[in-house]
């Protein structure tokens, strides 16, 4: 067991969850929510072979408790209640479809679930951490010309409805040494919404979303991202994608425009997760979740730089 995968404590209730999901397919891989929608032509884009292997699992009633990992050294606490994250950030547009289920409960929707996630901007730099370097070369974060507040861009909160789902709009995540693409999540509960944050309950889930290679190297080639140039880490290559696929956060990815990815994308997945447990996000280091090297590339937050932690979580890991 890794040091990413530290908050996977099993309950009584998750092992039956667990254990019923074996004895129906030792092959069961997460469900992956995808509604098919329309493109530039008027026409509808196919699921991927991923997609179409979720929703059969699903079908039968299998569901998969996500792995969780640590939250990175890039969090801070209070971002807004909001759909759209970008202020302003130019880049691809990603639509972002995420559907939270109770794998302790026949995969019921968790409703009331807030969805929290953050990630970098087309260049590599995080909102409140403008200052680190993302490796490679790249043009410095306030010179991409846009509005957006360095303390809050592409960070966000939804608060799912009956069906356990969110949606936000944000851009497709750029890159940095050493990690790949990838977007920062945690799911809450028991807590409200406040003058335009969400305050109070726990925090069940910390995990992380990802792309696919093929998809990413042809945003990548696009601008703004194209001005962020050197060698960006692929999936297998990665510190915390162990490869699982879907159940290891791997989204479902469906171009606008097949022709043009600068049209955008939409994203799909589902979390599965245990609306008892209580996860810290704890972590960091080589192997553990994305803490760059100590004063290298990779975006070493720098001294003085804004931190925070989980709002309310006990010790999991």
């Amino acid at each position: 067991m890794t040091a990413e995968h530290a908050d996977n404590r099993v309950s009584r209730r998750r092992a039956l969850a667990i254990g019923g999901g074996a004895v129906a397919g030792a092959g069961a891989v997460a469900a992956v929510g995808f509604h098919a929608f329309a493109t530039d032509s008027g026409t509808t884009e196919g699921t991927t072979a991923a997609a179409a292997d979720s929703e059969s699992s699903a079908a039968a009633g299998q569901c998969v408790l996500m792995a969780g990992v640590t939250e990175g050294p890039y969090y801070l606490d209070d971002a807004l209640v909001r759909k759209d994250i970008t202020e302003g950030k130019a880049g691809v547009p990603l639509d972002l479809e995420i559907t939270v289920q109770d794998t302790t409960e026949s995969c019921s929707p968790v409703k009331g679930a807030a969805v929290e996630i953050w990630h970098c901007d087309a260049w590599g730099y995080y909102s409140g951490y403008t200052t680190a370097n993302p490796g490679g070369s790249a043009p410095a974060e306030s010179e991409d010309g846009s509005t957006a507040n360095d303390k809050t861009y592409l960070r966000g909160y939804q608060v799912a409805g009956g069906n356990g789902v969110v949606r936000f709009r944000t851009i497709f995540p750029g890159w940095y040494t050493p990690r790949t693409c990838h977007i920062h999540v945690k799911v809450h509960t028991g807590g409200e919404k406040s003058d335009g944050t969400y305050e109070g309950g726990k925090v069940n889930f910390t995990g992380q979303l990802f792309f696919d290679d093929d998809v990413a190297q042809s945003v990548f080639e696009i601008e703004p991202y194209a001005q962020h140039t050197g060698s960006w880490t692929r999936l297998a290559d990665d510190m915390v994608y162990d490869g699982k696929g879907a159940a290891s956060g791997l989204l479902t990815l469906a171009a606008v425009n097949k022709n043009k990815p600068e049209k955008g994308y939409r994203g799909t997945i589902v979390l599965g997760i245990d609306p008892d447990a209580e996860s810290t996000g704890a972590g960091g280091g080589a192997g553990g979740g994305g803490e760059p090297p100590a004063g290298g590339e990779g975006g070493e937050p720098p001294s003085g730089a804004p931190t925070g932690g989980a709002p309310t979580a006990s010790a999991s890991s």
